[in-house]
């Protein structure tokens, strides 16, 4: 007799076949309706850290969480001294670190991407530079553009106390210069990251004209070579 464990496991499988092949759009249902029409505020000049980070000098790594992992994986992947970005989940434990799960909103994990960076050629600053100007609006609590959710939350989380104290300090920067109409609800959560499924990764790279990629992750490229055309490197890794 089947166990319960198997069973479960067995149905996750499942699901991702059917997410995968079915071609729906775990990010962005609503793509085409008025929801998914109404872009995010995103795409904004705003200041770098003012607050200065102390890194080490070895090879570090930045969680981040800001909707739909396939445009944040894109955007970092352009960026010089990122040596490799992963897509993934944050927020929950590893049994539960399954797309069919996280899409269905029955964990509590964010969809989120692992940077890998050379501090000597890019900093932590620099990375959440771009993640609050281009990247996502952090004013969309729980939802980002068309995709709703609480996997869909801008969050932050920390591998080391000075990532968290550089976070911590510019979103009370941010807040402080009232660059948006709304305030930023972007939150610290304890560090974790899951590698998301083999499909998800590269997202953009392998589907360029994918509906989705095409109407909301093509325009945060063209704000990251716009606004950070000193951090582009011409082909993604």
């Amino acid at each position: 007799m089947e166990s319960r464990h198997s069973a479960t496991k067995r149905l996750i499988r499942a699901l991702n076949v059917v997410l995968l092949f079915g071609l729906v759009t775990a990010c962005g249902p609503d793509v085409a309706t008025p929801i998914g029409n109404a872009h995010a505020n995103e795409g904004l000049r705003i200041a770098a850290p003012a607050a200065r980070i102390v890194e080490p000098k070895t090879r570090q790594v930045a969680v981040f969480a800001g909707g739909c992992f396939w445009g944040i994986e894109a955007v970092f992947e352009r960026v010089k001294g990122v040596t490799r970005v992963e897509s993934g989940y944050s927020g929950d434990t590893k049994a539960t670190a399954y797309y069919g799960l996280v899409s269905a909103g029955q964990t509590k994990h964010a969809e989120s991407v692992r940077i890998h960076y050379d501090p000597t050629r890019v900093s932590y600053n620099d990375l959440l530079h771009i993640f609050f100007s281009v990247a996502h609006d952090p004013t969309q609590l729980n939802r980002q553009g068309p995709d709703r959710g609480l996997q869909y939350r801008t969050a932050i989380f920390p591998a080391n106390v000075a990532q968290r104290n550089a976070a911590s300090a510019y979103i009370a920067q941010l807040d402080k210069a009232a660059y948006w109409k709304r305030p930023i609800v972007t939150k610290l959560e304890p560090f974790s990251f899951f590698p998301a499924e083999t499909y998800h990764q590269d997202f953009m790279a392998k589907n360029p004209r994918h509906p989705y990629i095409v109407q909301w992750d093509k325009p945060k490229i063209a704000n990251l070579n716009r606004l950070f055309a000193s951090h582009v490197r011409y082909h993604p890794r």
